[in-house]
């Protein structure tokens, strides 16, 4: 008999800049999907809500400030089970307009980075319906 999966609340956040989005491929130093291409993601803890956290790991993981996001929307949580992990990921999507791509610096969390169409993102390994998830927030 299968264990029940352990539900995880976390946010996507795509940041958008002359119709394009930010991808960004994960180290090896995160605990999953290493190497895999991502938005801006996280867990949102314990005593925050989804969009503070949105906030918070943007300027973790990107060095960029409130003032250089626009929030565009957010979308509906989206549920994505990964058997192989034992994980239901609730993903809370966000996508923001940055005004200065230039500012982004990644951390620890994130070897590369790419600026892409949207409408490319499935010529990427991503991590688990990345495409579903910007759906929620990009209309191409």
């Amino acid at each position: 008999m299968n264990k029940p999966l352990q539900e995880k609340h976390v946010v996507t956040c795509f940041l958008e800049y002359e119709n394009e989005i930010l991808i960004l491929r994960r180290s090896e130093q995160v605990g999953s999907y290493q190497g895999r291409w991502a938005g801006v993601s996280g867990y949102i803890e314990a005593e925050t809500t989804a969009d503070e956290q949105a906030f918070i790991e943007i300027e973790e993981e990107t060095s960029l400030c409130r003032k250089d996001l626009e929030l565009i929307r957010s979308g509906k949580p989206l549920p994505i089970e990964d058997e192989k992990l034992g994980v239901k990921w609730i993903v809370h999507p966000y996508l923001f307009h940055i005004k200065d791509r230039d500012k982004v610096k990644i951390d620890w969390e994130h070897k590369e980075t790419r600026w892409i169409n949207p409408r490319d993102i499935d010529n990427y390994q991503t991590v688990p319906k990345l495409k579903e998830t910007l759906a929620q927030v990009y209309k191409c």
